[in-house]
């Protein structure tokens, strides 16, 4: 009777492995929740929140419609600020890639101490944003620094209170920051092409020129499109890097510092949210280009 049982018992259980349509839910299960405990629900109180008249001294909720969304965008300083997350994602994202793609190609060569290498391109990605921040304002604001001795010669000692010389300084900071995290994806993505692929290019004689160009970066371009994804989202959303380079007394020149200035520092806390609510379709839209351009030779390919 015993092994009658055990013998429905297992083949209960072998019913259950078979339905792939609950295994497959029962996988994503987990990822599920996460994205719903950290991005969806932020997301709907920060809506919420920007839907209110929120501030740090009345902290009780009361509904206002899209006041605050009228007030932000009637705002000069939300438009420049849009201006410079745009300079700083694009130029950003650019720099990243092409320096990214020569680190990757680095990474993967054999030469003696690589591994110093490997690990003095992967410290700048190791290093938390506020201290790369705080270092390159000391190196650029510095009197007893080479470049803060270049800049004074130069006549741009006050840097961070020029748009320009700010904004360069924030992208110089993101490119040092997130070009290691490009390279390495990028470099899985070189390492996913057959060998195969790259010696028949080689046996038609193509040249190094034209089998980057017309064999190695379309393949790659999954990868590539991933880097750059990361590099614009990572740039827009970041907010110590451009509040320690301009200082407490700067103006914001992105998105997300003036959402922190807006909402933490001044106490408007609907104001703040409703600003990050509004950058939030740049990333989105970067997104979708990048992966409707990498799908496209894919599709080719096929």
């Amino acid at each position: 009777m015993s092994r009658v049982a055990a013998n429905t018992a297992s083949r209960r259980r072998a019913g259950l492995a078979d339905r792939e349509g609950l295994l497959t839910w029962l996988f994503l299960l987990p990822t599920v929740v996460y994205l719903t405990a950290l991005v969806l629900v932020p997301l709907a109180l920060a809506v919420a929140l920007a839907l209110s008249g929120v501030t740090a001294t009345a902290p009780a909720y009361r509904f206002t419609g899209l006041r605050r969304f009228g007030a932000v965008l009637g705002d000069g300083a939300f438009w420049r600020a849009l201006a410079g997350t745009l300079v700083v994602a694009g130029v950003s994202t650019v720099l990243v890639v092409l320096c990214g793609q020569v680190l990757a190609h680095v990474l993967l060569a054999r030469f003696r101490g690589r591994w110093l290498v490997r690990l003095l391109v992967l410290l700048p990605w190791t290093t938390p944003a506020a201290l790369s921040a705080t270092s390159w304002r000391w190196l650029l604001d510095s009197a007893h620094s080479p470049a803060g001795r270049l800049l004074r010669a130069a006549g741009v000692a006050s840097w961070h209170e020029r748009p320009a010389t700010a904004l360069g300084a924030i992208v110089v900071v993101q490119v040092w920051r997130l070009t290691p995290l490009a390279a390495v994806v990028m470099a899985a993505g070189l390492t996913s092409i057959p060998r195969d692929v790259r010696d028949a290019a080689r046996v038609d004689g193509a040249g190094a020129v034209r089998r980057a160009v017309e064999v190695v970066i379309p393949l790659a371009l999954p990868s590539i499109a991933v880097a750059a994804l990361l590099t614009a989202v990572l740039s827009c959303a970041d907010t110590a890097v451009a509040a320690v380079l301009t200082g407490p007394g700067g103006p914001p020149r992105t998105l997300a510092a003036l959402a922190y200035a807006r909402g933490i520092e001044g106490g408007g806390l609907a104001r703040g949210a409703a600003i990050a609510v509004l950058l939030l379709p740049l990333p989105l839209a970067g997104a979708a280009g990048l992966l409707r351009a990498a799908r496209s030779p894919a599709k080719e390919a096929a």
